[in-house]
């Protein structure tokens, strides 16, 4: 995994991002209880990160991972076409992206954080 790639900070989402981290929904605020402090391996996630053009629910520098929470529009036509575009960009980058609906959170976060400990240690301990 490079670690090496400098990821562009878009200053002109700060305010949006600040707004979006005031007015989290329940699902990544349950999510966010679970991320927050260094609780997964001692890995650092940060709220509502500007990256490139995007702003992303959660990111994990350490461990180069996007972690989203799609709602019900997610399941739109259009929103799976620009979740594809913008996991592409993502990825190509050395990022890896995890999609979870809101459901899956609400009703299976257990599962959730253990495939989000899984990943993180994949990518902190790969030789």
């Amino acid at each position: 995994m490079p670690r090496n790639i400098t990821l562009d900070y878009n200053r002109s989402f700060k305010d949006i991002s600040r707004k979006l981290r005031n007015n989290m929904t329940e699902p990544e605020m349950l999510l966010w209880s679970r991320l927050r402090k260094k609780q997964i391996l001692g890995v650092q996630f940060l709220r509502q990160k500007p990256l490139f053009n995007f702003i992303v629910d959660f990111y994990a520098h350490q461990c180069r991972l996007v972690v989203e929470c799609d709602g019900a529009q997610h399941f739109e036509y259009e929103h799976q076409k620009n979740d594809i575009e913008r996991d592409a960009i993502l990825s190509s980058q050395g990022l890896f992206v995890l999609r979870f609906t809101n459901i899956e959170i609400l009703n299976s976060l257990n599962d959730v954080v253990q495939n989000i400990w899984d990943v993180c240690s994949l990518r902190l301990f790969k030789a």
